[in-house]
């Protein structure tokens, strides 16, 4: 008859894995084994976890990601433009504007 310190049903994989949460609640002395335990299954959760984002999801994260970046800003543009409102210069292209608000708008997916 061979003797084994395996438990019925249990795996000699999460004998060790109760072994080390068991050391490591020894170590942090204010956990009990339990906690550590859980700890170490929550841990090991996360690692396995996956999440799918639908499409819409991915192009509103997108979106953020590009709205929270910050870019330099050009003085000299600024500045160029401006004096050309001042001074009357600066004309709109309405049907330019127009038309690519269009293409944007039927190019986002629905």
């Amino acid at each position: 008859m061979k003797v084994t310190n395996n438990k019925i049903g249990g795996s000699p994989s999460s004998i060790e894995t109760n072994k080390t949460a068991k050391s490591d609640a020894a170590k942090l002395g204010n956990v009990d084994a339990k906690s550590a335990e859980a700890m170490h299954s929550k841990e090991a959760l996360k690692s396995s976890a996956n999440v799918n984002l639908s499409e819409r999801a991915q192009l509103m994260q997108k979106a953020k990601e590009i709205a929270s970046q910050t870019e330099t800003v050009d003085e000299s543009k600024i500045a160029r433009l401006q004096k050309l409102i001042d001074e009357g210069k600066y004309k709109v292209d309405a049907a330019s504007i127009a038309d690519r608000l269009v293409d944007e708008h039927l190019a986002i997916p629905e």
